[in-house]
């Protein structure tokens, strides 16, 4: 019986297996170290915008999840961009997409399309915009523009002048 039950297994799994062609994204984004007096780890939003500046999904977003009564959430807005464009009508945590913020340092970020927070994305021109802002510090917003889907892998690249370092995107196709 258990030899009938694994064989089955086996045999589904190698056919449902078989059409994936679902792509997906690695970013990495890049907090540099700043010497400055006073630092606080900064609220970064990750996110992708169609060619029309509407946003086709909220990937990640840091802020101070454990501040109590949720003070953290009411700094969101000092990610200007962000906020105007889809965080205000949001409601946070959002599962899947809101996480404490993170230290200086590189930090590496995948997504599947398909899965939550990366929904399947129409072909056309997007953007994948990451936004910083520091309390007693500055705000950045570094785009990079991408077609999707990727034809084949592709690495592209940014750099940010302040707030962020080097952020890369890999689109898998």
């Amino acid at each position: 019986m258990t030899s009938t039950v694994s064989r089955f297994t086996v045999a589904l799994t190698a056919v449902a297996g078989l059409p994936a062609v679902a792509g997906g994204l690695n970013v990495g984004v890049e907090l540099p170290r700043l010497e400055v007096a006073e630092y606080h780890r900064p609220y970064v939003a990750v996110w992708l915008e169609r060619a029309d500046g509407t946003v086709a999904a909220n990937l990640s977003v840091w802020y101070e999840v454990k501040k109590r009564d949720a003070e953290g959430a009411k700094w969101l807005k000092d990610m200007r961009q962000w906020w105007r464009r889809s965080g205000r009508e949001l409601s946070v945590p959002i599962d899947g997409v809101t996480q404490p913020t993170k230290p200086a340092g590189k930090h590496a970020l995948s997504f599947s399309e398909g899965s939550n927070p990366l929904p399947k994305l129409e072909p056309g021109q997007y953007k994948l915009q990451i936004e910083a802002a520091r309390e007693v510090g500055g705000r950045e917003l570094v785009s990079i523009p991408f077609e999707w889907p990727a034809k084949q892998a592709t690495s592209l690249s940014a750099q940010g002048k302040t707030e962020l370092g080097e952020i890369k995107l890999e689109l898998k196709p």
